[in-house]
């Protein structure tokens, strides 16, 4: 029992150096953690006899320093609540006068788009599958993790996809990535080391995925967006593109599904130049007038890069995502996510992989999808009551809808909503600087952004500042 002390106490560094012997010394060092904020009030300091046993002094020593910075104010002791650092206003390391708390500045009403209702995320669902896949994982589940992903979640993915989107996989092909944006980086740079040096990319979309490529060295080339999607008939006349990014089931932002004539010829362009397909089904369980728009990649496995993930369908902390890709690109893609990049955790993964097997996944979605049609319909009578010279587009599907504004209008209102306490995106925001398409004020709202509780003022916030 000689060495029981070490699995004891807490840990606390302190330096004991300088003179006047060890318990000047002791108490020096902790009145100067105290003094410089390095302790913060309230903080319980180890007992004696464990600080004792860590800094190999006599128990009393300890003891008698406690004491004398007890007596000084620094420190408090009680019966039962051990040692504790008293509370006095002390600095803090680096401390600052800052901006008013990023609380302080968030908005009283959320319609921003591209994120889901993050306070419906399952945590009782979730923390029981974590726990039925924690017991029941091997050893090595808790070493380094495959950078491709772990096993269990591409198999569950792989089945998963194919039942629900159509995609035609096998788990080897499933790369597991810590974002979308991760992937998306990763197949930048094997794109660049393959020789494609432009890609097509939808006039309205996310900048950040434009930014992305840019910085894999790839020049992206706008196309022109519609009201049946991107039209990819444009990708024949820039010879130099070699792969094109497409939002096909829910165009992003407009809300466009690809018409089926413009799915079959970027997948003929595709499979006719050798070119590839980057599919982002962001949002591809969320339909509700529709049956669901089957992903590109069924159609052409072999020339379609399939992407999706969790952060629509559960919450974007997770940091899950996925790539479905060609045999001919899995073993390159695997590589480059090897050297260097930051890998997924394995216990969120595992989780994944049982809320998927187990039906979870499955519930939650249909309950969300629930949840997200009463919304859009709310949005829509709203509108239809109060403001029915404003066009509601884009509503069949997804956690967002398009509402076409008069000309001219656009900053106005994005500028009088921020005013009156309401965050939401302009379709400016989403163009790209070089787009051919024809611009046209209108407003994105993300109805999937806040709680339930929060949505009705939030809508009335909207209302409010419609013209």
């Amino acid at each position: 029992m000689a060495e029981s002390w070490a699995t004891f106490g807490r840990d606390l560094h302190l330096d004991l150096t300088g003179s006047g012997g060890v318990r000047a010394a002791l108490t020096r060092a902790l009145r100067e953690a105290v003094r410089t904020g390095r302790l913060a009030p309230g903080t319980r300091l180890p007992s004696s006899r464990s600080l004792a046993a860590d800094l190999a002094l006599a128990r009393n020593t300890v003891a008698d320093a406690y004491g004398d910075l007890v007596a000084e104010g620094w420190l408090t002791a009680r019966q039962g609540s051990g040692t504790r650092v008293a509370h006095r206003t002390v600095p803090r390391p680096g401390a600052v006068r800052a901006a008013p708390p990023e609380q302080d500045r968030r908005p009283a009403h959320d319609l921003r788009v591209g994120t889901a209702d993050v306070s419906a995320f399952p945590r009782s669902a979730w923390l029981a599958a974590g726990r039925r896949a924690i017991s029941t994982a091997p050893n090595d589940a808790f070493g380094y993790p495959d950078p491709c992903g772990h096993p269990a979640l591409r198999a569950a993915l792989a089945d998963y996809l194919a039942r629900a989107r159509g995609v035609r996989t096998d788990p080897a092909r499933i790369v597991v990535c810590a974002g979308f944006m991760q992937g998306l980086a990763v197949l930048g740079r094997v794109l660049r080391a393959r020789g494609v040096r432009e890609l097509g990319v939808e006039s309205y979309g996310l900048w950040l995925h434009r930014d992305v490529l840019r910085r894999a060295g790839l020049r992206t080339v706008p196309l022109t967006v519609d009201g049946h999607g991107a039209r990819t008939e444009e990708l024949a006349g820039h010879r130099g593109v070699r792969a094109a990014l497409l939002t096909p089931a829910h165009q992003y932002p407009t809300g466009a599904s690809l018409h089926p004539d413009r799915r079959a010829a970027v997948v003929d362009w595709a499979s006719r130049t050798g070119a590839l397909i980057l599919e982002d089904d962001y949002d591809g369980e969320f339909r509700y007038d529709r049956q669901p728009v089957g992903a590109l990649q069924g159609l052409d496995p072999e020339h379609v890069v399939y992407f999706g993930t969790a952060s629509k369908s559960l919450a974007p902390a997770l940091r899950l995502a996925w790539m479905v890709l060609p045999g001919q690109l899995a073993a390159e893609v695997a590589e480059v996510k090897a050297a260097g990049e930051w890998g997924t955790g394995a216990l969120e993964q595992l989780t994944l992989a049982e809320f998927i097997v187990s039906g979870a996944y499955d519930r939650h979605v249909r309950a969300m999808r629930l949840r997200y049609r009463r919304r859009r319909d709310r949005l829509v009578a709203a509108l239809a009551d109060r403001a029915p010279h404003i066009r509601a587009t884009g509503i069949a599907a997804g956690l967002h809808a398009v509402l076409e504004l008069p000309p001219g209008t656009e900053q106005s209102i994005v500028q009088a909503a921020r005013w009156q306490g309401l965050a939401l995106d302009g379709l400016t925001r989403f163009r790209a600087p070089d787009a051919p398409t024809p611009h046209y004020d209108a407003l994105v709202i993300g109805y999937g952004t806040p709680p339930d509780h929060a949505f009705g003022s939030a809508l009335e916030a909207l209302l409010g500042v419609l013209p």
